[in-house]
């Protein structure tokens, strides 16, 4: 390949990469699980999602999304931003994201927002990027009490104590 093919295909990559990403989020917001799954390589992957758990498997980790987040009262934002794309062949690339994070629970009547970042890794299988690692890093938690009249702050800080920050409680 000549310099100009070599340089084309990796930004034909970190756009594919990023793509890929939001497909991930939109999917996740949808409440998508097929869509979810379908961002992720097969076999053995490294998924370490703080309280959601640690993942060597999608399966494992889509049949907690769909517990935990595809219920009605369960309403997502995710918004990843300032991705740092190192492609370091043409078929391994890992990425550093933002992420701004949004859940209401309208059955708890709480709303938290997250902040933090992702630390992925990719591969290219059958000319298609998957997620093969993710680990997200908690960097702030702002969690709400949105059942009165004026929103009341529960907890602000890096990360919240586990019984004010328990995902099981949300679930069906």
């Amino acid at each position: 390949m000549s310099d100009l093919e070599l340089r084309l295909a990796r930004l034909e990559a970190i756009e594919a990469i990023k793509g890929l990403k939001a497909r991930y989020f939109a999917s996740c917001d949808g409440k998508q699980p097929a869509q979810v799954r379908s961002c992720f390589a097969d076999g053995e992957i490294d998924l370490q999602y703080g309280r959601i758990g640690n993942f060597t498997r999608a399966d494992d980790m889509v049949a907690v999304f769909t517990e935990l987040a595809c219920a009605e009262h369960i309403i997502e934002m995710h918004h990843a931003q300032n991705p740092q794309i190192t492609v370091h062949s043409a078929t391994e690339a890992s990425a550093v994201w933002g992420l701004y994070y949004y859940m209401i629970d309208t059955k708890q009547n709480v709303a938290t927002q997250l902040g933090g970042g992702y630390d992925d890794e990719y591969r290219c299988i059958d000319g298609d990027w998957k997620i093969t690692r993710s680990c997200f890093h908690q960097s702030s938690t702002l969690i709400l009490d949105v059942g009165e009249a004026l929103a009341k702050v529960i907890y602000a800080g890096r990360t919240a104590p586990a019984e004010l920050d328990d995902p099981s409680r949300q679930a069906g």
